[in-house]
């Protein structure tokens, strides 16, 4: 009996690589998700990518430099941030490329990264907050926040307000928040923001995600005439490093591969609301395979989103009217 089960067993998996072998072709298709059309340039436009050594965030980077952009790698790791500019370098001639040094979960390097930023350069006309954590273990950042609201959500505010005043001076200028579709399955826990009294990677990585949907939301509304406008997507399911805290996920990730998105298919929409000359006036929205999408119903609340604004000025200590 056993023999046969293992038998049927075997069978049926040979018949399901089968398959997948050969629709591969048109799973990968379909994974890829939607492409940025947009032939736009950005000569003479100055871009500021957070997490921009790998992933999504180089991509995104090569791709605005070969539009003649200014970028400015904004990384943790220095090293790797030099390895992807020079590589960028090699890829595209002339490409004006940067690395900068900003830790997201220490306050004190995003205050002394805007401050020297301030200091030498003039103009930001495109700033992506693309760096995250995703499932990792209980953590505090260096202000004793919780990782994943503190790197994916009070990190990317604080430079963003820091930074607030020269995309104005800079106008027309964009902010581009990387979120996720997690959002949905987010809830915004005002009694235990930095989960001390219980703790789930999955769920805090979820809420640090529908924050950056609610800080977009609010955000929008505190830039309505500026000219500058900001807006949220979800990049897709995408292979890599941002798992690398997650055994399981790791492996899920490996077993179905071809579902998943390259890092250039998942820069896609982070380029598109970057440079997409329809999106010149939208904002407070949220968008994804380059196209709007969606916001869960927990994510399209002015209440919750004020009420975190003001925790979240509250927690970093700052006043931002």
């Amino acid at each position: 009996m056993m023999m046969t089960m293992l038998a049927v067993v075997m069978a049926l998996s040979g018949v399901v690589a089968l398959i997948l072998r050969l629709l591969s072709s048109h799973i990968r298709k379909y994974a890829a998700g939607g492409v940025c059309l947009s032939t736009a340039r950005l000569d003479g436009k100055t871009a500021l990518i957070t997490g921009a050594n790998c992933g999504i965030g180089r991509e995104t980077a090569l791709d605005l430099a070969s539009r003649g952009a200014r970028v400015i790698l904004a990384c943790r790791d220095i090293e790797k941030g030099e390895e992807t500019a020079a590589e960028i370098r090699r890829r595209v001639g002339g490409a004006q490329v940067e690395v900068r040094e900003l830790d997201l979960a220490d306050t004190c390097s995003i205050r002394a990264f805007a401050q020297r930023f301030l200091r030498e350069v003039n103009h930001l006309h495109i700033l992506i907050n693309n760096a995250g954590v995703m499932m990792c273990p209980y953590m505090k950042t260096a202000d004793g926040f919780e990782m994943h609201l503190g790197v994916n959500h009070l990190g990317h505010f604080l430079l963003t307000y820091l930074l607030i005043g020269l995309l104005k001076r800079s106008a027309p200028a964009r902010v581009v928040v990387v979120s996720s579709l997690a959002h949905y399955f987010g809830w915004i826990r005002f009694h235990d923001l930095h989960s001390q009294g219980s703790y789930n990677s999955g769920l805090a990585y979820c809420q640090s995600k529908l924050a950056n949907v609610l800080f977009t939301r609010e955000l929008s509304h505190r830039l309505t005439g500026s000219n500058v406008t900001v807006n949220t997507l979800h990049p897709g399911t995408v292979r890599s490093e941002l798992v690398r805290h997650s055994t399981v996920m790791s492996l899920l990730f490996t077993l179905f591969s071809m579902f998943l998105k390259t890092p250039r298919e998942g820069a896609q929409t982070s380029i598109y609301c970057a440079v997409a000359e329809e999106l010149h006036s939208i904002s407070g929205k949220h968008f994804s395979d380059c196209a709007p999408a969606s916001i869960a119903p927990q994510g399209r609340c002015d209440e919750t989103a004020r009420k975190l604004w003001d925790v979240s000025c509250e927690l970093l200590g700052i006043e931002w009217d």
